[in-house]
């Protein structure tokens, strides 16, 4: 059983969000419970994941129980608390639904490394771990601002699949006799 450097349950509010420009943003996860702020970063990848995975639990919990009201995501996000001082950077996300309280958990476990910069295993005791746990209307709204987040970033070239840049984009497929792509 994993011991928790910080157990946030119940947050008062959780977000997956980014903040910065396009090509340059930091992602990240941020809850709070009473006076504990706990943000983690994340890459953009594991953000879109994380909300893909919430969003289709969801899906499934109110298949598979079908008492349980349907939760619409309430027209507020809450915004990110500044500053920002991440704990860790995350290297294993877990989610969960407890029946008994109809709360959905997420454990963040720190990617960790050693001296000679092999990844520890996330299922260590000694790995840091942060658990949040919420509502399923908590967790729909930052399901779907997060899909809105990953959503936001550089359009991606339709021949190469590679990030068009603000400056332009040079697509390797057309052997460079081709304008540049630039939006």
């Amino acid at each position: 059983m994993s011991t928790f450097a910080y157990d946030l349950n119940p947050v008062q509010f959780i977000i997956a969000d980014a903040m910065g420009e396009p090509g340059k943003r930091t992602f990240f996860l941020q809850g709070r419970s009473g006076s504990q702020l706990v943000s983690l970063v994340l890459e953009k990848q594991e953000v879109g994941n994380l909300a893909i995975s919430i969003l289709q639990l969801l899906e499934e919990l109110e298949t598979t129980y079908p008492n349980l009201k349907r939760v619409t995501p309430s027209k507020r996000t809450p915004r990110a608390e500044h500053p920002m001082e991440p704990y860790f950077r995350v290297g294993q996300l877990s989610i969960g639904y407890n029946e008994e309280d109809d709360m959905i958990w997420l454990i963040a476990k720190a990617l960790v490394a050693n001296e000679e910069g092999e990844v520890i295993d996330p299922n260590r005791d000694d790995v840091p771990a942060v658990r949040f746990v919420a509502t399923r209307e908590q967790m729909r709204v930052m399901g779907e601002h997060a899909m809105e987040v990953v959503g936001k970033g550089r359009p991606v070239c339709p021949l190469c699949g590679r990030p068009i840049e603000r400056d332009g984009h040079f697509c390797e497929r057309t052997d460079g006799h081709a304008m540049p792509v630039i939006f």
